[in-house]
């Protein structure tokens, strides 16, 4: 994307609920909520994606942060066409993930974080059906 001058948007940086600690299982919501078809909250992968977060957790009380800022400084350090925009509901949120952007991730770091996560999460990003079609 460098090399082609676009930036890149990253929607549900906080990966819709897991990194701020508010997912919940398939089935715990009203029928018609999409969640409740979301692959990443499915039996099996919901608790592998439970694990990585608290695995990551740690990673950012070492550091004196939360989990979000840690998944939002790690975003950062993606390159200047990544942009984050994080969705949220109150002041405290939006002061939370602005102190993302002090937070310095060493070699080290980054390479724990892919360690936990290699490939961003534990289930399919969207079910099948609602992946977008790239040109």
């Amino acid at each position: 994307m460098d090399q082609l001058g676009i930036g890149f948007v990253a929607y549900s940086p906080l990966g819709r609920g897991f990194i701020t600690g508010t997912a919940e299982p398939a089935g715990q919501y009203e029928a018609t909520e999409i969640r409740n078809v979301d692959p990443r909250r499915q039996p099996g992968n919901f608790e592998k994606n439970i694990e990585a977060v608290d695995r990551l957790a740690e990673i950012a009380a070492a550091k004196g942060a939360t989990v979000s800022q840690l998944a939002l400084a790690w975003l950062l350090t993606r390159g200047e066409h990544i942009v984050p925009i994080p969705g949220t509901r109150s002041p405290k949120r939006i002061q939370e993930n602005v102190g993302a952007a002090g937070l310095t991730l060493t070699d080290t770091g980054l390479k724990a974080i892919d360690e936990i996560l290699p490939h961003g999460g534990f289930g399919a990003r969207c079910t099948e059906g609602h992946v977008p079609t790239w040109i």
